[in-house]
């Protein structure tokens, strides 16, 4: 499979061998692969460019994986959060420096919107 990919003005190709057992024509298989990778973008991508998780180098017994745990839970903290309709970036920021938005963004996390609609700390 050679994947290319257009970034500003540069372009990248890369080639990449794939075994399978399957009997299928290469298209149905070109698909699998092309949704494999689309899966894995998108679940990675706001990890990594937000939380530089790929960057992380945390590794003795059991710290990576609650690092891990930890960074997606502050993930969907934040994203549940919709009083503050910033980058997820800025409201890391704001998390930092002002401990009552803070307070609101974990709230977040515990609170069921469904429940207390008409009070609800996460939505404007």
């Amino acid at each position: 499979v050679v994947r290319v990919r257009h970034l500003w003005n540069k372009t990248t190709r890369e080639v990449q061998f794939y075994l399978t057992s399957l009997h299928s024509d290469a298209q149905l298989i070109g698909r699998a692969i092309r949704k494999h990778w689309g899966i894995e973008n998108q679940a990675h991508w706001t990890l990594d460019c937000t939380f530089a998780e790929d960057a992380c180098r945390i590794r003795s017994f059991h710290s990576p994986r609650n690092f891990a745990l930890l960074r997606r839970i502050a993930l969907n903290a934040l994203n549940r959060e919709q009083t503050y309709k910033r980058s997820l970036r800025q409201k890391m920021k704001r998390t930092a420096m002002d401990n009552n938005y803070m307070i609101r963004v974990l709230s977040c996390c515990f609170i069921d919107n469904t429940l207390h609609s008409s009070e609800s700390l996460c939505q404007a």
